[in-house]
């Protein structure tokens, strides 16, 4: 046992599945959005079935000190103050001495061609959120949902102001295959949000791709990288150090509730920080302002809350947000690839000794908590590789 207490493992085997476990999540969704993926999900559904684990049906809950909750009123109220509590709780951060500037620039108007990329990149097929409009009604309108739109958007981007609707979402509760499963700690929130709104977000997510330039370590939701490029280089590095009969030090780390952990504040510094116009940085504040979700369990909806920390858990923008938050918080922290890797919250960092590679995540582990991400690195697996 180390330093952060930590079991060795000698497996070359647990490497690659720790990997796979944490850094395929984002390629089976969209998997899942394919033929074969929805034979796979058909198949899973089949199995969670006969395991008697479909969370839908999971209509008791257990409150914080463990006694089950067997009313209606109280699951939901209990839904409630778990996620009100997860999605607000800010951390203490120091305060930011050093200013930054911002970018003073003319921002174009949203094109038609824009608007077209966005509604061909949204899926069919996918959950609305509660204006109930999905994507297929403004694919089926055509050109005319086309010159809406644009003129909808471009009413946002002058205004810096989106619909009021547009704040509110709908938390669903994903299980995590893992433990108790009437303990709320053990379910994901994802949000179902406007698809209308994931349309803006995808044009505005567009022109920051082409602005802000991430760093080569981070290999998720960019493009032309993928989960096998990560694994083909970490793979390519432990078996020259086996050939040069060396031992390498690698920590698998899964930074916990990562999206939901994000200050606001310090997702603006950092996208000021990575040379984004402040038009859009304001256009992204805007977006997080007065947020509300309500969370939809088997019993019903709970009472509707504000949330006021963290990035919003299935928005098609906030993984390149976060992309822009790890770019920024890690520069002075992560090595060269491959001796650093992400995958969006998932990370690798390997030494040449268990000394070196244990002083690296606290360094890691410092630079995230003095920026308000607290207890991030509680999860993480450490491998010695010969």
């Amino acid at each position: 046992m180390g330093k952060f207490g930590v079991k060795e493992r000698n497996l070359e085997g647990q490497m690659v599945w720790t990997l796979l476990r944490g850094w395929t999540y984002e390629e089976l969704y969209t998997r899942l959005d394919t033929r074969e993926g929805e034979k796979d999900l058909y198949r899973l559904a089949r199995q969670k079935d006969r395991d008697g684990k479909n969370v839908q049906q999971v209509r008791v809950i257990k409150d914080r000190d463990g006694r089950v909750l067997t009313s209606e009123e109280s699951v939901q109220r209990r839904w409630k103050e778990y996620f009100e509590e997860l999605m607000n709780e800010e951390n203490e951060r120091e305060k930011r001495v050093e200013g930054v500037n911002s970018v003073e620039q003319k921002v174009d108007k949203i094109r038609k061609d824009e608007v077209r990329k966005a509604m061909k990149r949204m899926k069919s097929g996918k959950a609305v959120g509660p204006d109930n409009i999905p994507v297929e009604v403004w694919k089926c309108l055509g050109e005319a949902a086309v010159e809406f739109l644009t003129s909808l958007f471009n009413r946002v981007l002058e205004s810096e102001r989106m619909p009021e609707e547009w704040r509110r979402s709908v938390l669903v509760l994903i299980f995590k295959n893992k433990g108790d499963v009437q303990s709320c700690s053990n379910y994901r929130g994802i949000k179902l949000m406007s698809h209308t709104m994931k349309l803006w977000e995808r044009a505005v997510e567009a022109r920051l791709t082409k602005v802000v330039e991430i760093c080569e370590q981070q290999y998720g939701f960019m493009p032309r990288k993928s989960t096998t490029d990560a694994i083909f280089a970490l793979r390519i590095l432990m078996e020259r150090y086996r050939d040069g009969q060396r031992e390498l030090h690698c920590v698998f780390v899964d930074l916990e509730k990562a999206y939901d952990r994000v200050p606001r504040e310090e997702l603006l510094y950092c996208m000021r920080k990575s040379g984004v116009a402040e038009k859009y940085v304001r256009v992204v504040r805007d977006m997080y302002e007065r947020s509300r979700t309500v969370v939809r369990c088997a019993v019903g909806h709970a009472e509707e809350f504000k949330v006021k920390v963290g990035l919003h858990q299935g928005s098609a923008l906030s993984p390149f947000l976060f992309a822009i938050v790890m770019d920024q918080l890690s520069e002075e922290v992560r090595q060269e690839s491959p001796w650093t890797m992400m995958f969006a919250d998932d990370n690798v960092i390997c030494s040449e000794s268990r000394e070196q590679v244990e002083d690296n995540l606290e360094r890691w582990r410092f630079a995230l908590e003095r920026r308000g991400m607290k207890d991030a690195f509680n999860m993480f697996n450490y491998g010695l590789f010969l």
